[in-house]
């Protein structure tokens, strides 16, 4: 089954979510929940005992703003220079005050990508 495209935006209450091309959409206080209330609103939308859809199914996108807001454990400053990025341009796109280029979403996801790799392959001495 192709991975359905689950586009999800931070609230002032929690995260908002909505299934692109199906007319499904749920809210919950957190990613976890998204993803859990969109598997059940998803599979009674389609009402098929052989059609279920599991979490593994959905492809969560998030824009910049939501995603640093969920991640802070990320620090932009410390990105931006590993990206060879102007801070400030960053910490705009992070805020919403500049939408970025596809071309610049993708050197920053690609970066952040990048780091989460090194740090799955990394040990601590023991």
């Amino acid at each position: 089954m192709k991975k359905i495209r689950i586009t999800v935006e931070k609230t002032n209450t929690g995260y908002s979510a909505g299934a692109e091309k199906l007319p499904v959409y749920t809210a919950g206080d957190s990613l976890k929940e998204i993803r859990i209330n969109m598997v059940d609103a998803i599979n009674l939308h389609f009402d098929d005992p052989d059609r279920t859809v599991k979490a593994s199914d959905l492809d969560l996108v998030l824009d910049l703003n939501s995603y640093f807001n969920h991640y802070r454990v990320i620090n932009a400053k410390a990105l931006s220079e590993r990206l060879g990025m102007n801070q400030s341009l960053l910490a705009q796109y992070i805020k919403g005050i500049k939408r970025p280029s596809p071309k610049q979403t993708l050197r920053i996801m690609k970066g952040i990508n990048q780091l989460g790799k090194e740090l799955t392959e990394l040990r601590f001495l023991i």
